[in-house]
C-alpha cells in the first residue's frame, strides 16, 4: 500500500542518512520503526480499573424493581430536581 507522510525536514534528513549508512531504503526503515513501536506497545501493561465497589447487599427493597429514572429522581429529591 502506498501512502504519504509528512516529516519535519531535520527528522527526514536524519532518517535518510541513517538508512543510507545501513544500505536500506526509507521504506524499510519506516517499516522497521513502526513494527518496533507497535511491538513495544503490546508489552505495555493493560489498564485495569481498580475495584471501587463498597460493601452492601445491593438495592434496598423499595428500589429493587425501580427504573433508573425513579432511582435518579430519589437521589436528587429536594436538591432542585
Amino acid at each position: 500500500m502506498k501512502t504519504t507522510i509528512e516529516l519535519p525536514e531535520p527528522l527526514f534528513a536524519q532518517a535518510r542518512r541513517y538508512a543510507g549508512a545501513r544500505n536500506m531504503t526509507m521504506k524499510t526503515l519506516v517499516e522497521q520503526g513502526l513494527r518496533k513501536v507497535m511491538a513495544e506497545k503490546k508489552d505495555a501493561p493493560k489498564f485495569k480499573l481498580r475495584d471501587g465497589s463498597v460493601g452492601g447487599n445491593g438495592l434496598t427493597p423499595e428500589f429493587q424493581n425501580a427504573s433508573w429514572e425513579q432511582i435518579r429522581d430519589a437521589i436528587y429529591e429536594g436538591h432542585g430536581a
